[in-house]
């Protein structure tokens, strides 16, 4: 590898990447530790990394330290492991200082994962991004050995998807100036999804049909080498279109193969499991069930709401409850859960917070309002809650039933805080 184009990358990618400009995202990260970012193909772990590497700046880091890397260069042809240390060699030519490595896109290096380690070892700072097609978090986790933390990275949440659109969401009054344009981008972002280049493409259909044949053929087809195409197809098909309900893998695979593919369990517990490692599902356990239903019989949420309505005929009541989904998960990690027991059901609850969560499209008529009041009543009167919420499309008011009080929220007004 030529050592003066190497160089030239360093200087060349140290302007660059202070340039960037950013949509912040809140990024709670430890200033001792190194991470990886992983998620969804296009929900901004470049970005991320951008994002730390300006903070550093600001924060008193010289710009000479930040040792910046895209490795999806088309000038770095064939590059090996051990070039990676000639890039530190590089560095340390050009600079008295310490480096911050940020490595973006690093798994292109066949080996990368010892410099990698050996980074951690010898105390520097790193920040990696990868693919998902070839860098998944488990598989990060063990090659690693512990010295990385595994970041992940979202699509946009309302707030940023706002700020994204060129509004401010901390101004004074926000809410009541800018209702109309609020209630416009929330149309937008509850049907086609937050991914961060989305506000700007006008076919938003298009390109997410397209961005989700880039994860089936790149992410799991070919990463798994999947024979079994059109079974796999119709896999993520009956998941979105059960979203609201718990489904096994019996369940779901006999379904599949009654479309004419014959899927066996073994294959669909696998190919479940390589969608979650794509970042393409996020599943949710049932709060009551034994440890053997907690695995085998749980709701599936899709990452972004744009993808899931690639699937659906008529998605409104779907999309409500996974835009609820994808934002609980945000929030409080692995820590939420649905329950299914007794012959009533609840959408969500948060044990940690006591908050008990019916995800609600309207309660206009009767039989709904009883259904979802009820639950959340009996659920009260049998677990520890402080809070009953209902998040609806567009209602807002207290409600109360057998002495409980019940807050009924919109859902824009709820993703907003």
């Amino acid at each position: 590898m030529n050592k003066n184009l190497i160089k030239e990358l360093i200087i060349e990618y140290q302007g660059f990447a202070q340039q960037i400009s950013l949509v912040p995202r809140k990024l709670d990260i430890e200033s001792n530790c190194n991470y990886v970012f992983v998620g969804l193909r296009h929900a901004g772990k470049s970005y991320t990394m951008f994002q730390c590497l300006q903070q550093l700046i600001a924060s008193g880091h010289k710009s000479e330290e930040m040792l910046y890397f895209n490795f999806e260069d088309d000038r770095l042809e064939n590059l090996q492991a051990s070039d990676l240390d000639l890039i530190k060699t590089c560095y340390e030519e050009l600079y008295d200082y310490r480096p911050i490595f940020f490595l973006d896109e690093i798994q292109i290096v066949s080996g990368w994962e010892k410099f990698a380690r050996r980074l951690a070892d010898q105390k520097f700072k790193v920040f990696i991004t990868g693919s998902n097609a070839k860098m998944l978090s488990a598989e990060i986790a063990t090659t690693l050995g512990g010295r990385y933390l595994i970041h992940e990275v979202y699509p946009y949440s309302f707030e940023e998807f706002l700020t994204a659109s060129g509004l401010s969401p901390s101004e004074r009054n926000f809410r009541i100036k800018n209702r109309k344009q609020i209630d416009k981008l929330f149309e937008q972002y509850f049907t086609y999804g937050a991914l961060p280049e989305l506000p700007s493409i006008q076919d938003k259909r298009s390109w997410l049909s397209s961005l989700f044949n880039k994860i089936f053929f790149g992410d799991l087809v070919t990463r798994h080498q999947i024979r079994n195409n059109f079974a796999l197809k119709i896999l993520v098909k009956k998941l979105a279109e059960s979203l609201k309900q718990p489904v096994s893998y019996n369940r779901i695979a006999n379904i599949v193969s009654t479309v004419g593919k014959k899927l066996s369990v073994d294959a669909c517990i696998d190919y479940i499991k390589y969608m979650q490692e794509s970042w393409l599902i996020l599943p949710y356990e049932n709060y009551q069930a034994k440890l053997q239903e907690k695995e085998s019989n749980r709701k599936y949420y899709f990452i972004d709401n744009g993808i899931l309505a690639l699937f659906l005929m008529d998605p409104q009541t779907s999309l409500l409850e996974n835009v609820v989904a994808i934002e609980l998960r945000k929030r409080y990690g692995n820590s939420c859960f649905f329950y299914n027991a007794n012959g009533y059901e609840v959408d969500f609850y948060i044990p940690d917070e006591g908050i008990a969560i019916q995800a609600c499209y309207a309660l206009d008529k009767p039989e709904t309002y009883e259904r979802e009041l009820n639950a959340l009543v009996k659920f009260a009167k049998a677990f520890s809650v402080k809070k009953l919420l209902i998040i609806t499309k567009d209602e807002s008011k207290t409600l109360e039933k057998d002495g409980f009080e019940i807050e009924c929220i919109s859902v824009a007004n709820w993703l907003l805080g």
